[in-house]
């Protein structure tokens, strides 16, 4: 039995809460842009979102909030005009309407549970003081009694979780009909202009019943998913909040980044509910989030990020060819540290996205970006026919639809597979985008260390490559070309190297960790040739970072990403950029 999301609806005071099946849990793939611009965003649903299938964006909170350059300011609201960050009410509404045209849901983060710290201004100009609890709509009366959350109150307390102050932020009292009236006016602003869903901030610091008190209020169809972080062991549990909407699952990062770190692959075979997960149709996944990927919120050694490079495509390669849950994909800034906040220029530069650089943009890595299609295609089928070594090379079909292999050791993976997929020619749409044959429900692969290979029915090699191409992936002929690439003025210091990345898995997707590194012969041009994918468009840039540490010493060639329409199978070319 499939299960349906829930959607919340409310028609007035006291409404009985319903559910609208709308969309299948397990169906789509959604992507956070943290800290984006509305106008950055809107571009994006156009250029990128929309033709690569993803179902939904999940926004920055919109309403105003405290003034700094921290990213966590966003968090900290001083009122409910939409005026943020990100740009104000008209930016705001101008984006929903251009994702809705393009079919792409915009969700926005809605922080409900409190209100901001301190005194001033905020960004809209409105003036704050959580001394005598003044803001633009609430006062004393509307928030809880002061009282601290201690870290054991976590494991023991529940009352204290749900009416006591986050981290000194003044708690409103969630259970109060002006409050609930408030935040559902909030709420039903947002649908008027477009809003398609909700993720619910701090849920577990809000009662189940309050939460659904004003849900009841909404007058439209939202698609709700509230922030619940419950690693086990807690006196709030995730599961107390499936009966209100879905709810994000915390011990999915914590144990896929575990895997692939520290476990074996082979262990991944039952991965889900018999891990002691949600259900699948109430959950929301996810390799990472803005708050785990900086130690936040269940974060820990555990949790796999952009910084791991090969390994982090790894993962999310997994998450999203394999069937629970509704997966969220991470899309960061480049961060050193856990406070700081977004770059100050735009994503979009000149009419095309910059990324790679100051904005890492994982969602527009080869592998991650086409395996939307892959998991839109192979939606409703099951896990069939798995095939381990007993370590970390691993492979399963997606009934008929879908078949993945993943490589996470440091020899090439090659092997006959069996397969469910008709007889065909297929593009390897998570890997080097090559075709292979199906017959007889055999296919040969030869997979390097540390990539993955996924073929399924919509990316035939005869027709359509099933990837909506938006001119960043390996389209065309999937033969190769010889490509010498020269970084000029790449001047070192001890321990560092100049290594290129770009938009395609043999360029490292943008990662720094998975970078190619460039021989330094003519000093202090660097230069290195590579085979990529022919007839493809690449975008690339050259880097320097320590040669032990990738995160280490790290620099970017600036301005805007060299491009390079590569030629015909066989043909070789020179491709040059600079410091």
């Amino acid at each position: 039995m499939i299960q349906l999301p829930r959607f919340i609806v409310g028609a007035a005071l006291g409404a009985i809460m319903t559910t609208l099946p709308m969309k299948q849990a397990q169906a789509g793939v959604f992507v956070h842009l943290f800290e984006w611009k509305w106008s950055d965003v809107a571009q994006e649903c156009e250029n990128f979102l929309g033709p690569k299938g993803f179902s939904a964006v999940q926004v920055s909170p919109p309403q105003e909030h405290i003034q700094g350059g921290a990213w966590w300011t966003r968090y900290q609201p001083v009122s409910y005009q939409l005026n943020s960050r990100s740009g104000d009410s008209s930016a705001f509404s101008d984006m929903i309407q251009r994702c809705n045209a393009a079919g792409v849901d915009v969700y926005a983060d809605a922080v409900i549970n409190h209100m901001a710290n301190g005194s001033g201004t905020g960004t809209a100009g409105s003036y704050y003081d959580s001394g005598s609890f003044s803001f633009p709509v609430y006062s004393g009366n509307d928030f809880h009694t002061p009282c601290g959350i201690n870290p054991e109150d976590y494991g023991t307390d529940a009352w204290r979780v749900r009416n006591c102050q986050l981290v000194g932020l003044p708690d409103l009292d969630t259970n109060a009909a002006y409050v609930q009236n408030t935040i559902a006016g909030y709420l039903n602003h947002l649908t008027s202009l477009g809003v398609k869903g909700i993720r619910i901030d701090a849920a577990k610091h809000m009662a189940p019943g309050d939460i659904s008190g004003i849900l009841s209020r909404v007058n439209e169809p939202l698609y709700v998913f509230q922030e619940v972080i419950d690693l086990g062991g807690e006196a709030v549990s995730a599961g107390e909040y499936t009966g209100t909407s879905d709810v994000t699952e915390f011990r999915y990062s914590s144990s896929i980044g575990n895997v692939f770190k520290n476990q074996k692959l082979a262990y991944l075979n039952s991965f889900g509910e018999s891990w002691g997960f949600l259900a699948g149709g109430n959950a929301v996944v996810f390799t990472d989030n803005h708050d785990n990927q900086r130690g936040h919120g269940a974060g820990g050694s555990n949790v796999v990020t952009y910084k791991d490079g090969s390994l982090y495509n790894l993962a999310n390669v997994f998450m999203l060819a394999w069937p629970y849950g509704y997966p969220k994909v991470m899309s960061s800034y480049g961060f050193s540290n856990g406070d700081q906040g977004p770059p100050a220029q735009s994503v979009y530069q000149n009419g095309s996205a910059e990324c790679g650089g100051a904005w890492i943009c994982e969602h527009r890595w080869d592998s991650i970006a086409n395996m939307v299609a892959f998991r839109n295609m192979t939606d409703g089928t099951g896990v069939s026919g798995w095939w381990d070594n007993g370590n970390n090379q691993i492979a399963f079909n997606r009934g008929d639809k879908g078949f993945v292999a993943i490589n996470r050791e440091g020899a090439n993976l090659a092997r006959t597979f069996s397969t469910f997929l008709p007889d065909g020619n297929y593009r390897n749409v998570a890997g080097d985008g090559r075709c292979v044959t199906v017959q007889g429900g055999q296919v040969t692969l030869d997979i390097p260390a540390m990539q993955a290979a996924a073929l399924h029915v919509g990316a035939d090699c005869n027709g359509d490559s099933g990837d909506n191409n938006s001119g960043n992936d390996n389209a065309g002929d999937t033969d190769k070309v010889s490509v010498t690439f020269q970084c000029a003025n790449g001047i070192t210091n001890w321990g560092q190297s100049v290594y290129i990345t770009g938009n395609n898995s043999d360029l490292g997707n943008w990662s720094p960790a998975s970078a190619r590194k460039l021989d330094a012969s003519n000093y202090p041009t660097w230069a290195g040739t590579f085979d990529i994918p022919a007839d493809s468009s690449v975008e690339w840039k050259c880097i320097k970072r320590s040669e032990s540490d990738a995160s280490a010493q790290l620099e970017w060639q600036s301005g805007a990403n060299n491009s390079l329409q590569t030629g015909g199978s066989g043909s070789s070319m020179t491709a040059q950029g600079g410091f």
